[in-house]
């Protein structure tokens, strides 16, 4: 069960830090990974991470957009700077990437949270 919290409201040129609850059964938090959808828009990658140490950012989002993972808890991170208005979505927590699998795509990842809302004014 993947639990996403910390989403909320925020001016352009803040800051927020989204967090994912993760359960230790049933799956592998080896390959983690935030998405977002924007109303009307299709469900998009932002950022994954592998082995809680290689990263991997959408262009979107490199030198604004931090992931990381804390297999201690466990959690997964997003730490956002910088936001925009176009960050607006519904924030969603995946885990499990199928191996050899494309990390930017949806039918990749076999489990997700229910998402948190970012809205950036």
């Amino acid at each position: 069960q993947l639990v996403e919290s910390g989403g909320g409201s925020v001016q352009a040129g803040g800051s927020l830090t989204l967090s994912c609850a993760a359960s230790t059964y049933g799956y592998s938090e080896e390959f983690m990974g935030w998405f977002r959808q924007a109303p009307g828009k299709a469900r998009e990658g932002v950022a994954a991470i592998y082995g809680g140490i290689t990263t991997y950012y959408d262009d979107s989002v490199k030198g604004r957009f931090t992931i990381s993972q804390d297999n201690a808890k466990p959690m997964l991170y997003l730490q956002m700077n910088a936001l925009k208005p176009e960050d607006t979505a519904m924030y969603y927590c995946a885990a499990d990437l199928v191996t050899g699998g494309n990390w930017r795509s949806i039918d990749h990842w076999s489990y997700w949270g229910q998402g948190t809302q970012v809205t950036v004014s």
